[in-house]
């Protein structure tokens, strides 16, 4: 109350503390619960508010939906293991996750991701999304930092290992199936060209 006892006006500063502070405490609150659906839906919204508070509590509830997702997949694959889209989906979700978890658990789990795209691809030769995906695992693979393999090496007596020209295999094989398909594929084609020193190739 102000002195002349008229509530005082909240600032719009005052306001929008007040509105990221009930949507923490919501957040928080569902976490608490496991209602990692209803705390996506809370603050999706927030997103592009540049607010660390919000985006770190969006982000965990978004690697729990992706863990249980994890899950459902796996038991799809132990049902059907010879079903292209489910190895597919594999490979990506395992990947999805190990970007959250670092670089220990992405040459961790490389071997892993990498066999099931090749599974996939077994199954379904003619899909480019397949092709894209297994020429972007040779292009990071490929590319890693003297650190990245040295982790690498510790994990593993033989760590991962690929090529650009693998990887450039992959992307071409990619565009004959399916040409402009994918404006990302045809991004690594140039990068990969680069990185092999055909800049002619890159920049047609």
């Amino acid at each position: 109350m102000g002195i002349w006892g008229f509530t005082k006006k909240k600032t719009e500063t005052e306001a929008v503390i007040t509105t990221k502070e009930i949507l923490i405490a919501k957040a928080d609150a569902l976490y608490d619960q496991e209602q990692y659906q209803e705390i996506y839906k809370l603050l999706i919204n927030y997103k592009d508010n540049e607010d660390v508070e919000i985006i770190w509590r969006l982000c965990r509830a978004m690697y729990k939906m992706s863990k249980t997702t994890c899950d459902l997949i796996f038991e799809a694959l132990k049902i059907k293991e010879n079903h292209w889209s489910v190895n597919k989906l594999v490979s990506i979700l395992i990947n999805s996750r190990t970007l959250y978890e670092g670089i220990k658990a992405q040459i961790k789990e490389s071997y892993n991701i990498k066999k099931h795209m090749l599974k996939a691809i077994e199954l379904n030769p003619e899909e480019p999304t397949l092709m894209y995906m297994l020429g972007n695992w040779c292009y990071q693979v490929a590319d890693l930092t003297w650190y990245q393999r040295k982790i690498a090496s510790v994990i593993f007596g033989d760590p991962p290992s690929s090529s650009f020209e693998e990887a450039l295999k992959y992307f071409e094989t990619a565009e004959a199936i399916d040409p402009n398909f994918y404006s990302q594929n045809l991004l690594m084609l140039g990068k990969t060209y680069l990185k092999l020193n055909q800049e002619d190739q890159a920049f047609k």
